[in-house]
């Protein structure tokens, strides 16, 4: 595993030619919602969907038959300080889950008709712990983003990111409290249910651990590095990698958003290819959509992770491409436009 070999210089290099979008496939479906027969806007969201999808695209109509949910699983060192109410054994459990298709995300990828693949992140060597030490070295960063690059292959229409590892939503709240300031307190949540001594053991750890780390980073991509993960590196490569290649993305919970808000504070035009599938209840969620300047799809008071919420919404969007390419038009139907 994690065979491909990159630097973190060659990802600051991508994010300096990230592709535009395409206005002319964008104009396009803008135009043919015009003459579908409803009233302007009576589809709301679903109308905003189909014209992001083919901007991204890159085509018009735009299509949603091979979606795919990609779930990284990586381990926490910080995990060791109780953070979590579950032991780090968990994320390989649940690995095996996954792979024996008991999990949410299988159960929902069958309904929505999505390929799930599951990449485990040298599950048996966890990251360091960040209130000691940076979570990975340089060389370790790169490649966990470069082996999330290539889970990006030619042919997907969209792709729902997610990841499984006990111990990150410490990290995702240590990521966005470096990033966008405020408390500890602000941006740690309960995660898998902690409360009590356990949460303020977690608001310790993500204060302690900003303190040693935010001034001592280079930039954005050297915070993931010493406060992320191997499975938050890879759905940053994952999603980086979606806009080179011009894949949509849905965006799960706190921590696959926290993820790519890496590369939202180097670039704000970088996740522009990404939707926000739905408001977790992890509290900080919504605080941290707010400040990408996004707008979740829904929120049904999900916080379980493995990209459940990202692969729901991948029905939204076969219901917005089924309205844009099925309906007819005004003329087609022999229907009276507007006056």
């Amino acid at each position: 595993m994690l065979e491909a070999a990159a630097s973190l210089d060659e990802i600051r290099a991508l994010l300096s030619h990230l592709p535009d979008p395409d206005l002319e496939a964008g104009t396009a479906a803008a135009l043919r919602e015009r003459e579908l027969t409803k009233p302007a806007g009576a589809l709301g969201r679903l109308e905003e969907l189909a014209q992001w999808l083919a901007t991204w695209q890159g085509r018009h109509p735009p299509r949603l038959d091979h979606p795919r949910t990609a779930v990284f699983a990586g381990n926490h060192g910080v995990a060791a300080r109780g953070v979590s109410a579950y032991p780090a054994a968990v994320t390989a459990q649940m690995v095996e889950n996954f792979v024996a298709g008991g999990a949410a995300v299988n159960q929902l990828c069958r309904v929505v008709d999505a390929d799930l693949r599951v990449y485990e992140m040298n599950l048996d060597q966890p990251t360091a712990d960040i209130v000691d030490a940076p979570a990975m070295s340089e060389e370790e960063c790169a490649r966990a983003v470069a082996y999330g690059m290539m889970a990006i292959e030619p042919g997907l229409d969209v792709v729902a990111l997610g990841e499984m590892g006990i111990g990150n939503t410490t990290a995702a709240a240590a990521l966005s409290l470096a990033l966008f300031g405020g408390t500890a307190e602000d941006w740690t949540g309960r995660g898998t249910g902690v409360a009590g001594d356990a949460l303020d053991r977690k608001c310790a750890a993500v204060a302690a651990a900003v303190a040693r780390h935010r001034d001592a980073a280079a930039d954005p991509l050297d915070l993931l590095r010493r406060l992320g993960g191997h499975e938050l590196a890879a759905v940053a490569g994952a999603v980086l990698a979606a806009r080179m290649g011009r894949v949509p993305v849905l965006l799960d919970g706190f921590a696959a958003t926290a993820a790519a808000a890496v590369l939202f504070a180097i670039d704000p035009r970088a996740l522009d290819h990404c939707v926000v599938a739905h408001v977790s209840a992890e509290q900080a969620h919504r605080r941290l959509i707010e400040r990408l300047g996004k707008r979740a799809l829904f929120n049904l008071d999900m916080r379980l992770g493995e990209a459940s919420g990202a692969t729901l919404a991948i029905g939204i969007l076969k219901a917005a491409v089924a309205c844009h390419t099925g309906m007819a038009t005004f003329s087609d139907a022999g229907v009276s436009g507007p006056a």
